[in-house]
């Protein structure tokens, strides 16, 4: 087995939609350049995700110079969103937290609404240096988040997604599988490593950037969502439950949190630091 690598990297402007795989990012305290600044809530001001709109898997944000994003769905002409002014902030309710968030122009809560079919609104996370701390459970001081889930990045590996897909091949629905590392949502991904070798990292370095492993990543319903169709199965959670239970948590993957800024590459080498 060759030195581990960054095999792919991916940025999701809008929380939930489909996102991108540059070549290269840039990595920001709250996470890499882009990701999850923008996100949709509901009509309550809770965040909007797969977990309620599979079909939020088949729409997809382009990131744009200064921070815009174009966003496209089926069925739906493209339309271009600009960073709002700033200005007055909306309360957002991430998970029971909530965060301060500047809408979007109206013509962007209009298309994202007609595609769903429900009352929804776009918000931009004007300040992610000062918005939203990380879990204090799992943060260093200072330590803040951009609109994922929890923690600034997700990294996975290559090598346990063979293995958990060896695995639902020899389970109850093997026809579900092989499952594509979309399924996860990662931002960075490692090749070149053992099976659920990141089970025991502490700290890595991908090229020149440090991060931190924050915790483990407990799996929802998101995962059985297949990101070509937004229809729903049963793996890969019917298999993690089996496998890969830790706790109360379904666990593929780690959080990471920077330690430096930097640029991460495809083709940086990933070294265990501890």
């Amino acid at each position: 087995m060759g030195m581990a690598e960054l095999q792919s990297i991916h940025v999701h402007p809008v929380k939930a939609l489909r996102g991108f795989s540059p070549r290269e990012a840039v990595v920001e305290p709250w996470g890499l350049a882009g990701d999850r600044r923008w996100v949709l809530i509901d009509d309550g001001g809770k965040v909007v995700t797969q977990r309620v709109q599979p079909r939020l898997a088949l729409a997809a944000a382009e990131l744009l110079p200064g921070g815009g994003v174009r966003l496209s769905a089926p069925g739906r002409a493209p339309l271009t969103v600009p960073v709002p002014e700033p200005g007055v902030t909306v309360p957002v309710d991430i998970f029971g937290t909530k965060v301060e968030a500047v809408l979007a122009a109206e013509p962007a809560h209009a298309w994202c609404g007609a595609y769903l079919e429900a009352d929804v609104r776009l918000a931009h996370m004007d300040d992610p240096a000062s918005r939203r701390p990380v879990d204090p459970d799992h943060a260093l001081p200072g330590e803040t988040v951009s609109f994922a889930d929890g923690y600034p990045l997700l990294v996975t590996t290559q090598a346990s997604l063979d293995a958990l897909n060896s695995l639902v091949a020899q389970g109850d629905h093997p026809g579900e599988g092989p499952l594509p590392m979309d399924r996860f949502r990662p931002n960075v991904v490692v090749r070149s490593t053992p099976a659920w070798a990141e089970d025991d990292w502490s700290r890595i370095a991908i090229g020149e950037v440090e991060f931190r492993v924050a915790k483990r990543c407990g799996r929802c319903i998101v995962t059985t969502t297949d990101q070509a169709t937004a229809e729903r199965g049963r793996e890969p959670l019917r298999t993690l439950a089996r496998h890969r239970r830790f706790g109360n948590q379904l666990v593929f993957g780690q959080n990471l949190v920077p330690r430096s800024p930097g640029t991460i590459r495809v083709g940086d080498p990933v070294r265990v630091l501890g």
